[in-house]
């Protein structure tokens, strides 16, 4: 069965003969939250939490939220874990750390909680994410040959692969109530804790591209490393399949398929800024980010 409506919109009824509930439906990057702060706000925060009560309104017994290592921000040379304080730098890693407060506070032995916090996101899949940075250096090396860098490369991110991701909510549906009701848990490798300049040369040196180039310091001063230990002893099944070396093998082997040209790489669809944009300058989406009566 397929329900397609807005999460703003939900009600217990649709969710009633559901076992458990894995919340996906957030706008989905930082760049995306700071488009308008107060329609972010009233999506991630206050839809989120509105269907974490209809969930348990309903009798649905487990609901997974998916998190970000966002929520840490501004990490200098600390390793950040579970406990450590956090520290949004966007209107999108803020609304996360919101609803992890909020609806903990909703767990009870009927109702389990639990808070993937992912690390950024690479891969393929059926609709490219461009806006994604091992994705998106890799397209811009396959379709123009050359790396930009609008930084110095010297921030740190932790990077996870799509299906990884799909590996933990999997495992985190099946784990012991006692183990991680309430929890929060990073989503990754410790191992893979870049810089973007890493991230570029690998990118660089795969798709043999020659072309890396380094700005200055950016206005954006997110950096943080991350321990991903305790998902280990929370879902013992879980482990890691890619790194960005393999990662990167795997969207060159793409490109190569489906002959990805440098239209296509900067379409719409693969970015999700820019496709937001589309589908309002458009008439399909009206300022609130509803869809209208024009959808196409």
């Amino acid at each position: 069965m397929v329900i397609n409506q807005d999460v703003r919109n939900v009600t217990a009824e649709f969710l009633k003969g559901f076992d458990a509930v894995i919340h996906l439906a957030d706008l989905s990057n930082d760049a995306l939250g700071q488009f308008s702060p107060t329609t972010t706000r009233k999506i991630n925060f206050h839809g989120s939490c509105d269907l974490a009560e209809k969930c348990k309104e309903a009798g649905v017994r487990r609901f997974v939220y998916s998190s970000s290592c966002s929520v840490y921000g501004v990490g200098n040379d600390e390793i950040k874990d579970e406990e450590s304080t956090l520290n949004p730098q966007t209107t999108y890693a803020e609304c996360k750390a919101l609803v992890e407060e909020a609806v903990s506070k909703l767990a009870d032995n009927a109702f389990t909680t639990v808070f993937l916090r992912n690390a950024t996101v690479f891969g393929a899949s059926p609709r490219m994410r461009f806006d994604l940075v091992l994705n998106n250096l890799a397209g811009h090396a396959f379709t123009g040959q050359r790396i930009i860098l609008t930084s110095d490369g010297s921030p740190w991110r932790p990077l996870v692969h799509i299906l990884d991701v799909c590996q933990a909510f999997a495992l985190a549906l099946e784990a012991p109530q006692e183990d991680i009701n309430k929890q929060k848990i990073n989503v990754g490798n410790s191992r893979q804790n870049y810089q973007i300049r890493e991230i570029g040369k690998v990118v660089s040196k795969v798709f043999h591209c020659d072309q890396l180039t380094f700005g200055e310091n950016g206005r954006d001063n997110r950096s943080y490393r991350v321990s991903f230990e305790k998902i280990h002893r929370l879902l013992p099944g879980f482990r890691c399949r890619f790194d960005i070396i393999s990662g990167a093998e795997e969207l060159l082997s793409l490109f190569k398929r489906i002959s990805l040209t440098r239209e296509m790489f900067l379409a719409s669809p693969y970015t999700r800024m820019r496709h937001l944009s589309y589908l309002m300058e458009t008439g399909q989406l009206d300022q609130e980010l509803y869809w209208t009566n024009d959808r196409r």
